[in-house]
């Protein structure tokens, strides 16, 4: 095998690795060597629980969350067919766990602060604005995506959009900070989100 020559090849590479190695732990498990499970669990809890953290920002709730969804893949592994990477899989139970948790969290949230009048509920109370769990994290997968693939783009796209994003820049004051023309900047700006389009999901 030829060794890969860019970082997207080396990244490509450790993840078929992985997905082939994950198969042959994952064959075993379902044949009965619990040994095999325990190091699909060993190999994927860190970054699991990474991931839920980041749903939950509760380290206790996240860890809750991290054994329940274990049991859960431990438990329907039989039915895992093989259609996506077994890591997808686990990563798409423990997403799921968390976002159950949240919305247990808000039920119970609402009706222990509901008014009410001898045990009826009140109705006139605003309607709630806040984004779902759902919601919460499929913002935060697209920032990621964002961020990605900002940092994919050339360095003088790259520095247009930091302004543009970060310090909140008109045109002009990215225009002077670069020091090239009004015209440049927008059309610098403009490459900028035609690529990052072009590179999200």
């Amino acid at each position: 095998m030829n060794a890969p020559k860019s970082v997207n090849e080396v990244m490509r590479w450790e993840l078929k690795t992985e997905a082939t190695n994950d198969e042959l732990l994952v064959s075993a498990a379902r044949a009965g060597d619990a040994a095999a499970f325990a190091e699909l669990r060993d190999r994927h809890s860190h970054k699991l629980m990474a991931r839920i953290y980041r749903i939950t920002m509760n380290w206790q709730d996240a860890e809750d969350v991290l054994q329940e969804s274990l049991f859960k893949a431990f438990v329907h592994l039989p039915s895992f067919e093989g259609r996506s990477s077994f890591s997808s899989w686990l990563t798409r139970i423990a997403i799921n766990s968390a976002l159950m948790l949240l919305r247990k969290r808000r039920a119970v949230e609402v009706s222990l602060d509901a008014p009410t009048i001898e045990g009826e509920l009140l109705c006139w109370e605003l309607p709630d604005t806040r984004r779902t769990p759902e919601q919460e994290y499929a913002h935060w997968e697209m920032e990621q995506h964002l961020r990605f693939a900002i940092c994919g783009l050339r360095p003088s796209l790259r520095k247009v959009v930091d302004l543009r994003r970060k310090e909140d820049y008109s045109i002009s004051e990215i225009a002077a900070a670069l020091g090239i023309s009004v015209t440049a900047a927008k059309s610098r700006l403009r490459r900028a989100r035609t690529a990052l389009h072009a590179s999200m999901p």
